[in-house]
């Protein structure tokens, strides 16, 4: 998709997600009792306004986000001010604009995930490689053993072994069918409980081809390709049967470069990138391949129920994520402190790599990254107005004098335009490389 149709879609989605967290902001004010103003879309210059009751509603030059104009932000002493309402009506106010945020990422994650999906589906799934110690080595489950049945029941997708898998019962046997070197053998085994995603496992990483043969001197040979890999994508389209190949290769012009995402052989889920130079073949030269018989892609989809709770999960879940994430950030900042202009580049690099769909992904972690940074209980962001509302409530509504919060908004205007300096130089220094997706 050209790139800059990503950027106007993301666009559109940062300023639908600053339009609603504002809007959460209004609708808080106007039924705890607040006057407000001006609800404005875009910042001023106004171009032009109406006026309902107390409220101008406007249309503005700079089309950026969107404002709510209360009486008296910072004056207690003007009459149905902000200001002037007790600690906890505030507190639902600033809270509402970050919470509309997260309400608004939960429905576009779960469109998301209701969205029709391709799914590729064959006659059995192959085995790329088997964990160490787990109960597929113990059962000698090997690489290139495909895997047609799971308790008598055919195997057509990854998701349907795992289902398979996981309805079982805890330290209940399962039977699979195997196909290896064109003879069919079962076997059993006893499925593992994984603790992190609590789920159980056999200890397989699936796929749809295998690297046979690499004939010594080819291209492939010398960019190192060798038996027991497997390819997953030319050109980010992914291969998964002996015509997906051809098809991919017919778009290339030769002497043009391609550039092959394969996982290789031994235990492993690294993928790596490969490039070779096309000559014109309709195959890769010199590399031989097996395959999953039937291999094809078709259209699933999840039913709406199912794309609701996976929606609500995630973003119950989102908490642990982030905390589990503080390592990763601490190791890695510069991939971690994501502004405008990274999320953008993010978007882009998503987009083009996963489809039009998933930008309802991307306006989802938009509105959702919107809602949680605001969160922080800094001043002036919300968290920082809901942090003084609750120390305020927490001394039966004795208010922090003037000066105090002047301080606190000061620093922590300081802090906020020192991080903004911060994310931006690093956006734009990362610009170049990418997010390497």
């Amino acid at each position: 998709m050209n790139i800059a149709v990503i950027i106007i879609l993301f666009i559109v989605a940062l300023f639908v997600a600053m339009c609603f967290h504002e809007l959460g902001h209004f609708i808080a004010a106007k039924r705890a009792g607040v006057k407000v103003e001006e609800f404005g879309i875009g910042i001023p210059p106004r171009l032009f306004g109406i006026k309902r009751g107390e409220t101008i509603y406007s249309i503005n030059a700079i089309p950026v986000g969107a404002f709510v104009k209360a009486a008296g932000e910072n004056d207690p002493t003007v009459p149905r001010s902000l200001a002037g309402k007790e600690p906890w009506p505030r507190l639902g106010i600033y809270a509402a604009g970050p919470l509309v945020n997260i309400f608004l990422a939960f429905v576009l994650f779960s469109a998301f995930v209701a969205l029709p999906y391709s799914v590729i589906a064959g006659d059995g799934l192959m085995v790329h490689s088997v964990v160490e110690n787990s109960p597929a080595e113990e059962a000698s489950i090997k690489p290139g053993d495909i895997i047609l049945e799971v308790n008598r029941q055919p195997v057509h997708t990854w998701g349907e072994m795992q289902d398979i898998v996981n309805s079982v019962g805890e330290d209940a046997e399962i039977t699979l069918l195997l196909l290896r070197s064109g003879q069919e053998k079962e076997i059993a085994l006893t499925p593992e409980l994984d603790p992190e995603s609590q789920r159980q496992m056999i200890g397989v990483l699936l796929c749809w081809n295998m690297v046979s043969q690499v004939e010594e001197g080819s291209p492939a040979y010398e960019a190192g390709i060798s038996p027991g890999d497997t390819i997953l994508s030319i050109n980010g389209q992914p291969i998964y049967n002996e015509e997906s190949i051809p098809s991919v290769l017919n778009s290339i012009e030769q002497g043009e470069e391609i550039k092959l995402i394969i996982l290789p052989n031994g235990e492993t889920e690294e993928m790596e990138e490969i490039s070779l130079i096309y000559e014109g073949y309709q195959t890769l030269p010199g590399v031989e391949l097996r395959w999953v018989e039937g291999a094809h892609i078709e259209e699933d989809r999840v039913p709406v129920w199912r794309a609701v709770y996976r929606g609500a999960n995630f973003i119950i879940s989102m908490p642990v994520l982030i905390i589990e994430a503080i390592p990763l950030m601490l190791k890695s900042p510069d991939m971690a402190l994501v502004g405008p202009i990274g999320a953008g580049q993010l978007t882009v690099e998503v987009v083009r790599t996963s489809g039009l769909s998933s930008m309802l992904f991307m306006a989802s972690m938009i509105s959702l990254g919107l809602g949680i940074f605001n969160l922080l209980p800094i001043p002036p962001l919300d968290g920082g107005g809901m942090l003084v509302a609750l120390i305020e409530g927490c001394r039966h509504g004795k208010r922090l004098s003037p000066r105090t919060v002047r301080l606190v908004y000061t620093i922590g205007t300081a802090f906020l335009i020192a991080i903004v300096i911060v994310v931006t130089v690093t956006d734009i220094w990362r610009l170049p490389k990418g997010f390497g997706l």
